[in-house]
Protein backbone atom coordinates (compact mmCIF):
# COMPACT_ATOMS: atom_id res chain seq x y z
CA UNK A 1 0.00 0.00 0.00
CA UNK A 2 2.80 2.39 0.93
CA UNK A 3 4.66 1.63 -2.34
CA UNK A 4 1.53 2.40 -4.36
CA UNK A 5 0.98 5.68 -2.53
CA UNK A 6 4.62 6.62 -3.05
CA UNK A 7 4.44 5.78 -6.77
CA UNK A 8 1.27 7.81 -7.23
CA UNK A 9 2.78 10.75 -5.37
CA UNK A 10 5.95 10.53 -7.46
CA UNK A 11 3.88 10.41 -10.65
CA UNK A 12 1.84 13.46 -9.70
CA UNK A 13 4.92 15.44 -8.67
CA UNK A 14 6.83 14.54 -11.83
CA UNK A 15 3.86 15.44 -13.99
CA UNK A 16 3.40 18.75 -12.23
CA UNK A 17 7.11 19.51 -12.54
CA UNK A 18 7.03 18.85 -16.29
CA UNK A 19 4.02 21.10 -16.77
CA UNK A 20 5.34 23.90 -14.56
CA UNK A 21 8.86 23.98 -15.99
CA UNK A 22 7.85 23.75 -19.63
CA UNK A 23 4.45 25.45 -19.57
CA UNK A 24 2.93 25.27 -23.03
CA UNK A 25 6.23 25.14 -24.88
CA UNK A 26 4.75 23.63 -28.01
CA UNK A 27 6.65 24.49 -31.18
CA UNK A 28 4.55 25.10 -34.29
CA UNK A 29 4.23 21.99 -36.49
CA UNK A 30 5.84 19.81 -33.83
CA UNK A 31 2.81 18.66 -31.84
CA UNK A 32 -0.45 19.94 -30.43
CA UNK A 33 -0.98 20.94 -26.81
CA UNK A 34 -3.15 17.85 -26.33
CA UNK A 35 -0.52 15.45 -27.64
CA UNK A 36 2.14 17.26 -25.59
CA UNK A 37 0.12 16.66 -22.42
CA UNK A 38 -0.46 13.02 -23.44
CA UNK A 39 3.28 12.56 -24.03
CA UNK A 40 4.04 14.09 -20.63
CA UNK A 41 1.62 11.66 -19.01
CA UNK A 42 3.28 8.70 -20.78
CA UNK A 43 6.74 9.86 -19.67
CA UNK A 44 5.53 10.24 -16.09
CA UNK A 45 3.90 6.80 -16.10
CA UNK A 46 7.03 5.09 -17.47
CA UNK A 47 9.27 6.82 -14.91
CA UNK A 48 6.89 5.90 -12.07
CA UNK A 49 6.88 2.23 -13.11
CA UNK A 50 10.68 2.27 -13.28
CA UNK A 51 10.87 3.82 -9.81
CA UNK A 52 8.73 0.96 -8.46
CA UNK A 53 10.86 -1.74 -10.13
CA UNK A 54 13.95 -2.55 -8.07
CA UNK A 55 15.73 -4.12 -11.07
CA UNK A 56 15.82 -0.79 -12.96
CA UNK A 57 17.70 2.34 -11.92
CA UNK A 58 15.16 5.07 -12.69
CA UNK A 59 17.74 7.77 -11.97
CA UNK A 60 20.24 6.46 -14.55
CA UNK A 61 17.70 6.13 -17.38
CA UNK A 62 16.16 9.10 -19.16
CA UNK A 63 12.67 8.88 -20.66
CA UNK A 64 11.33 11.22 -23.35
CA UNK A 65 8.13 10.85 -25.34
CA UNK A 66 7.10 12.35 -28.66
CA UNK A 67 3.79 11.44 -30.30
CA UNK A 68 3.53 8.22 -28.29
CA UNK A 69 7.07 7.04 -29.08
CA UNK A 70 9.19 6.60 -25.97
CA UNK A 71 12.93 7.24 -26.22
CA UNK A 72 15.03 5.58 -23.52
CA UNK A 73 18.62 6.70 -22.95
CA UNK A 74 21.23 6.57 -20.25
CA UNK A 75 23.15 3.74 -18.70
CA UNK A 76 22.29 0.27 -17.41
CA UNK A 77 24.39 -2.09 -15.31
CA UNK A 78 23.39 -5.13 -17.37
CA UNK A 79 21.58 -6.24 -20.49
CA UNK A 80 18.80 -7.54 -18.25
CA UNK A 81 18.27 -4.04 -16.80
CA UNK A 82 18.20 -2.53 -20.30
CA UNK A 83 15.67 -5.15 -21.45
CA UNK A 84 13.51 -4.65 -18.35
CA UNK A 85 13.41 -0.86 -18.88
CA UNK A 86 12.26 -1.43 -22.46
CA UNK A 87 9.64 -3.92 -21.30
CA UNK A 88 8.28 -1.45 -18.75
CA UNK A 89 8.01 1.24 -21.42
CA UNK A 90 6.35 -1.08 -23.97
CA UNK A 91 3.76 -2.19 -21.42
CA UNK A 92 2.76 1.34 -20.45
CA UNK A 93 -0.65 2.57 -21.60
CA UNK A 94 -0.71 4.64 -24.84
CA UNK A 95 2.89 3.85 -25.83
CA UNK A 96 3.03 3.33 -29.60
CA UNK A 97 6.74 2.48 -29.95
CA UNK A 98 9.94 2.35 -27.92
CA UNK A 99 13.43 3.35 -29.05
CA UNK A 100 15.95 1.89 -26.64
CA UNK A 101 19.26 3.77 -26.72
CA UNK A 102 20.36 2.67 -23.25
CA UNK A 103 24.06 1.80 -23.09
CA UNK A 104 25.17 -1.15 -20.95
CA UNK A 105 28.21 -0.22 -18.88
CA UNK A 106 30.81 -2.98 -18.59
Amino acid sequence: MQKTTRAITLSVLMGAAVLVTTGCAVVRDQQSVGSYVDDSAITTAVKAKMAEDKSVSATAISVETLKGTVQLSGFAKSQAEKDRAESIARNTKNVRAVQNSIVVRP
